[in-house]
């Protein structure tokens, strides 16, 4: 089991799972998979209950979630909606359309580029990381973060471009950002990613969040 050192916070309900394939995941996502990401899914709007609760999770710190910094999930509910929502690979697809249906950001990590322990905490002052090929970074100052010995890599908002996934992963690391103002969506969230990473093939390993 997988455990990862969180600091306190009074809003957070961590939650995750591992999802390790047979093999690499490779580009393309089966047919399941995407039609789970297109606009004509299914998909119940995220409540407006829900998307205070999450904002004021990442805010708790002193993070401001609003406009580019807003959490995933929001921009992948307005992105699914007006069909631009596209495939980029089975895992980070599984994650996309996981957290467009519940509402709830998540990270997806490859943890062969992960150094050393993983710990959950707030981003310090001037903190940043690249999140994307361009070489675009985010502020990360009071955000609340997946880090390892190498840094912050993965939060709500944006993950690092450091430890996400590629067509050679193997194992990675589902992590659910969820608020104790709703820990049913969050129960709801991880049931529904741990089957859907056994529908890719692959073999489950749980996630165990300890005191810092």
């Amino acid at each position: 089991m997988l455990q990862i050192h969180v600091n306190e916070h009074p809003l957070l309900d961590a939650a995750g799972v591992v999802i390790e394939l047979p093999g690499p995941q490779g580009e393309e996502s089966p047919s399941w998979l995407q039609e789970m990401i297109s606009r004509d899914f299914p998909c119940e709007p995220m409540t407006e209950e829900l998307r205070k609760a999450v904002r004021s999770l990442l805010r708790h710190g002193g993070y401001r979630p609003a406009g580019r910094g807003k959490p995933s999930s929001e921009w992948l509910q307005k992105a699914a909606a007006e069909g631009k929502l596209t495939s980029i690979f089975p895992l980070v697809d599984l994650g996309n359309s996981a957290s467009r249906i519940s509402g709830l950001p998540l990270s997806v990590v490859d943890l062969d580029r992960v150094e050393g322990d993983l710990s959950i905490g707030l981003g310090e002052s001037g903190q940043k990381y690249v999140f994307n090929a361009s070489g675009q970074e985010i502020d990360i100052a009071g955000l609340i973060c997946l880090g390892d010995s190498l840094g912050p890599c993965a939060n709500a908002v944006k993950d690092s471009q450091r430890t996400k996934t590629d067509p050679q992963t193997r194992r990675c690391l589902i992590q659910i950002w969820g608020t104790l103002e709703a820990p049913e969506v969050t129960r709801g969230l991880l049931k529904q990613v741990s089957e859907a990473g056994e529908r890719l093939g692959g073999r489950l390993e749980g996630v165990e969040f300890l005191p810092q």
